[in-house]
């Protein structure tokens, strides 16, 4: 089998394969890793994920992280999720997760306890802890993912190899060779010149654009990443709850400059003490390359507001990744060849399940997640 893209969902693709017994050429345009998979904060979540099917693949997906990662060498940074209140509005939704399944596992902290658990976090309406979600260094996380199933499972990797044609059984590289494949699988991001265009087009795929920031090493420790009452309105798993509706109205007006950016906080922390803050969404084809500092101001004012003074930013990147309405596509525009792109920025946190599901309809077994 040949899997074209070498981030988060074509890794996860070459692992599921060689899990059902296939030998697996992995072919990338680039020297390494570059793109939205380590663009990110390595955060896979679960706890949010939208109701059902979306929840379902992240759960999944978090237990083959922890069951990967291990043997990879890649280092579990944190676990779990601090989702705190900050406006009383946000209350009814924390309790109306917490009545759903999803709420199974998590716990509801008063403000007092969260105090206990966090101290600098400021959330009067007090906070959800899931144990079900985790963290790793996306940087480092997807080279050794890549290493780890060459060096265990013996798939080949093709890096710096530019494919030009994909057809039934066949690929084409740039300087001219041709790869053959009884399967093919092409999991390209965003990268929609290159390859199926008129799938992309049909799709309406465009580019999410975001902006995020490493701050130096406050001192202290967080119990967990964090989110925000931007997270209850963003996250599906909340904001489709009707509980949600109030805290959207409240936020229409308190938090419109953010909400108009698409920022949404997330604070994790890294092994030295760093933390990765972030981030914002603004949209289009070919989103610009430079990062605007008015929108790094108004996310470090969304982290001030729970965990306190920022302490000084030490990096400032920006990413892209394919979005389109819903969790992703599957299509297979040629017998033999399946394209599979998530389309909602939650590679890291859905792609090996997602990845099996393709995987075993190939091979005519198990039933889709």
């Amino acid at each position: 089998m040949i899997v074209v893209g070498a981030g988060i969902v074509g890794l996860a693709h070459a692992l599921a394969a060689v899990r059902a017994g296939a030998r697996v050429t992995v072919v990338d345009r680039d020297a390494r890793a570059n793109g939205a998979s380590i663009r990110n904060f390595g955060f896979i979540t679960v706890t949010g994920q939208e109701r059902g099917r979306v929840w379902n693949l992240a759960r999944r997906s978090a237990g083959i992280w922890r069951d990967v990662a291990p043997a990879a060498g890649i280092r579990i940074e944190q676990q779990g999720l601090l989702v705190v209140g900050q406006r009383p509005e946000a209350a009814p939704v924390l309790d109306g997760f917490m009545a759903t399944e999803m709420g199974e596992g998590c716990r509801r902290l008063t403000a007092s306890a969260l105090g206990d658990l966090c101290p600098q976090a400021h959330a009067p309406a007090g906070a959800i802890f899931s144990p079900h979600d985790l963290r790793v260094e996306s940087r480092e996380a997807l080279p050794r993912l890549a290493a780890w199933l060459a060096a265990a499972h013996g798939v080949r990797f093709r890096f710096g190899s530019a494919v030009v044609g994909v057809e039934t059984g066949r690929v084409a590289l740039a300087n001219g060779e041709t790869l053959s494949g009884d399967a093919i699988f092409v999991c390209p991001g965003d990268d929609w010149a290159s390859l199926f265009p008129a799938v992309y087009a049909e799709e309406a795929i465009t580019r999410c654009k975001l902006q995020m920031l490493r701050l130096a090493a406050p001192g202290w420790r967080l119990p967990a990443p964090v989110m925000s009452d931007l997270s209850l309105v963003r996250y599906l798993g909340y904001a489709a709850l009707p509980e949600a509706a109030a805290l959207k109205a409240r936020l229409a007006t308190e938090a419109a400059e953010a909400l108009g950016w698409g920022i949404h906080l997330i604070v994790v922390q890294s092994a030295d003490g760093s933390l990765v803050v972030g981030d914002s969404h603004e949209y289009g084809p070919t989103p610009d390359p430079f990062g605007r500092a008015d929108i790094d101001a108004a996310m470090l004012r969304q982290y001030e507001a729970v965990l306190g003074a920022a302490p000084a930013v030490t990096e400032r990147w920006t990413g892209t990744y394919a979005s389109a309405a819903g969790h992703s596509i599957v299509r297979a525009p040629m017998a033999g060849v399946h394209l599979v792109v998530v389309t909602s920025g939650t590679g890291a946190s859905t792609g090996f399940a997602l990845a099996e599901d393709v995987v075993n309809g190939v091979f005519g077994k198990g039933e889709p997640i």
